[in-house]
């Protein structure tokens, strides 16, 4: 994708709806999208999620099948045909203020991410009803097409839902752990309609599918669909010049970037370039409880991201910002009514303080058959999910807890 260069801080220019808008640069970020982790937990295993056979015999069309990407447009960047595993996360940011001037700019950008059609074979009948109508759900599914362990080309790795209140003030992210054992819908193609592994619902049939299998576990209606592939985020890290992380405890990578394939993360404050935050990210072996602390990494940095990417000194810098919208608009896919523009205008005002992170309720892990999953609490998972439906903030902060 080739982006013009942006055209920062105009004099003044006619914005959205008539509204003038002056050449001053208003420290404003919106989150567009925002990712999906990879969901591993302390069993370290060949992942058979998409291919391991399920308590209870299944016929032919219920076994994956060799794995493909969806159907996408040809040419378009080469990271979707090899998405496959880590974050979901990351989020196609928005500057508001003075950048307004350069809708344009911005349009062109958006023209240029590419869209997936997440909602055409998601049956009308099956799907929740809009509860509160002016609320958003968003569902991110990330992956990290570099990961030496994905070869599948079809997983989604981390899956975010996120909840966007009608008074746009704050968002609810909930991560759903990747090995979360759910009833999977039957596709349009005849796969699935059985008890798996969440991620294996992208498998057997894409982004509608995973559509169908989220609302139905979660009873929520997604509105929008964000893809994300993890390569690309060691460029959004470095574009920004490197993020700062508080390490709570030290640990050493061993499925690293780097020639040796170690890194050493030691506790405390510090700043980390694209390559560390990326295996920051990652790791999930060094720690007992697996995915559950590597869920709570990603979430790190995303505020990190989106703080970094709100600060003046990345606003007041051309070159700076520049890099940081054309290396998400690369590592970003959506769904095909998804307005990135205006959604980001809604939610400029967004800081790193008004993002609140959860993972699904969960009785921790166990075996079902031959898989090691995550098992749901589901008691608690339904009063979460109830109150997103319903966009109750005050219920979705307390029964996350």
């Amino acid at each position: 994708m080739v982006v013009p260069p942006i055209p920062l801080c105009f004099g003044s220019a006619t914005g959205r709806h008539g509204k003038a808008t002056t050449g001053e640069c208003e420290p404003g970020v919106a989150i567009s999208s925002i990712l999906i982790m990879r969901q591993d937990h302390g069993d370290v295993q060949t992942d058979t999620s998409l291919s391991e056979s399920p308590p209870a015999a299944a016929s032919p069309a219920d076994e994956p099948p060799t794995l493909k990407a969806p159907a996408e447009r040809p040419r378009r960047r080469r990271r979707w045909s090899r998405l496959a595993l880590i974050m979901g996360l990351v989020l196609v940011l928005v500057v508001g203020g003075g950048m307004l001037a350069a809708g344009l700019y911005y349009r062109s950008v958006e023209s240029s991410v590419e869209r997936v059609d997440a909602f055409e074979d998601v049956p009308e009948e099956s799907r929740p009803q809009v509860v509160a109508a002016d609320a958003l759900n968003i569902m991110i599914l990330g992956s990290d097409s570099r990961d030496p362990e994905n070869t599948s080309g079809s997983r989604t790795d981390t899956i975010i839902l996120a909840h966007l209140p009608k008074d746009r003030s704050s968002a609810q992210l909930i991560s759903i752990p990747r090995d979360t054992w759910v009833s999977v819908p039957r596709s349009r193609q005849g796969r699935g309609g059985r008890d798996a592994k969440i991620n294996a619902a992208y498998a057997w049939g894409g982004v509608p599918l995973m559509v169908q299998t989220v609302e139905k576990f979660t009873g929520v209606r997604v509105d929008h669909v964000a893809m994300v592939d993890f390569a690309g985020f060691k460029e959004i890290v470095d574009a920004l010049g490197g993020i700062e992380i508080t390490v709570e405890q030290g640990f050493t990578s061993r499925h690293s970037f780097t020639p040796d394939g170690r890194r050493q993360f030691v506790a405390g404050k510090q700043e980390m370039d694209g390559a560390a935050a990326l295996d920051y990210a990652r790791e999930r072996y060094a720690f007992a409880d697996g995915d559950f602390t590597r869920i709570k990494h990603q979430q790190q940095v995303i505020k990190a991201i989106l703080d970094k990417a709100a600060s003046g000194g990345t606003l007041a810098s051309p070159t700076r910002l520049n890099s940081f919208v054309r290396a998400t608009a690369d590592a970003v896919a959506v769904d095909e009514s998804m307005s990135l523009l205006d959604l980001g205008m809604e939610l400029r005002h967004l800081r790193g303080g008004n993002l609140d992170f959860y993972t699904c309720p969960t009785k921790g892990t166990g075996r079902i058959g031959n898989e090691s999953v995550v098992l749901a609490d589901t008691a608690k998972a339904d009063r979460l999910f109830d109150a997103v439906r319903r966009d109750a903030v005050p219920e979705i902060q307390s029964a996350a807890k």
